[in-house]
């Protein structure tokens, strides 16, 4: 095993069982607050959207109550468009970008579009800045019938009660040193196979749906944010985190497929962000800029060709 590959729980090439997860869960803690700084911030949004609470975690309801802003200019003419955030918990600014994608622009495309918004889907993960759950469940590996994952069925039955077809949904992530310091490693130790991909792009990047790349949104969307912050190069291979360039910055992941959040819905436009808050050209506010620019270019792109 590489050293970057050791883990301080369980034992090589052995997967987790209920004695390890345990072990690992009696690891984390709290290391900010989702009520201060997400939950504080939905109030003032109130005075032009509506703010709906569509669940709560269940190993922690009070602490962790799920929301979704709703734009209130509601037209069936209108297409409609998701945005998550937080679905890996500990990628900062895709909650940030999302509560500021709310806070800044969503009002004036609401105009064009029903919005709904989860600026947080993993309030847990959020606070103890993880990728997993409790369980060490990875909500973004689990959204499928049956899931594991309370983040991510809880979701899935909110949005599919509306009985609405989604147009474009953008799912805003991050891809952070800790992905090799911390996921990977521990991802190899609980399921006892080794990872063949350290990789970590240096600046954004964008993943669109191998079944439906709609590759002008994507190219849209990275000259919008290439005013922001840099574009990750592929590495030596003409790759980003092992998969094929399909253009600047852009790489394709079948979504549904790996049940990914991107691919429980039957949007047409589909694209996940991936920002580099670690790089030294990039800050946590330029990363939060760069993803409100994201949902923004795409949002324009689709009112110039949809009309």
């Amino acid at each position: 095993m590489n050293k970057e590959q050791e883990y301080s729980i369980g034992r090589p090439g052995t997967p987790w069982g209920e004695l390890e997860k345990a072990d690992w869960l009696h690891m984390q803690y709290i290391k900010r607050s989702y009520q201060e700084q997400v939950v504080a911030k939905l109030a003032p949004l109130k005075q032009h959207f509506e703010v709906i609470q569509y669940g709560a975690l269940p190993y922690k309801p009070e602490q962790y109550p799920l929301f979704i802003v709703k734009t209130t200019a509601w037209d069936k003419r209108k297409a409609n468009v998701l945005i998550t955030g937080g679905v890996h918990g500990y990628e900062t600014s895709g909650v940030q970008g999302a509560l500021r994608f709310l806070q800044h622009s969503a009002q004036e495309y609401s105009k064009h579009f029903n919005i709904l918004v989860a600026p947080c889907v993993s309030p847990w993960g959020y606070e103890t800045i993880n990728r997993w759950d409790p369980n060490t469940v990875d909500p973004n590996r689990s959204f499928h019938p049956d899931s594991p994952s309370a983040e991510a069925t809880l979701l899935m039955d909110y949005v599919r009660g509306l009985n609405i077809d989604i147009t474009a949904h953008f799912d805003l992530h991050e891809t952070t040193d800790s992905d090799n310091s911390e996921y990977r490693p521990a991802l190899s130790a609980r399921d006892g196979i080794a990872q063949d991909n350290w990789n970590i792009p240096d600046g954004f990047y964008l993943v669109g749906d191998t079944k439906k790349p709609s590759p002008a949104f994507q190219k849209a969307i990275i000259a919008a944010v290439e005013k922001v912050t840099h574009i990750a190069p592929p590495d030596a291979s003409g790759r980003i985190i092992g998969a094929p360039l399909e253009q600047k910055g852009v790489i394709n992941y079948d979504k549904k497929q790996l049940n990914l959040c991107g691919g429980f819905t039957d949007a047409q436009y589909v694209t996940t962000t991936e920002v580099y808050p670690d790089s030294p050209k990039a800050n946590d506010e330029n990363c939060i800029q760069a993803q409100v620019a994201a949902v923004c270019g795409g949002l324009d792109y689709i009112m110039s060709v949809e009309g």
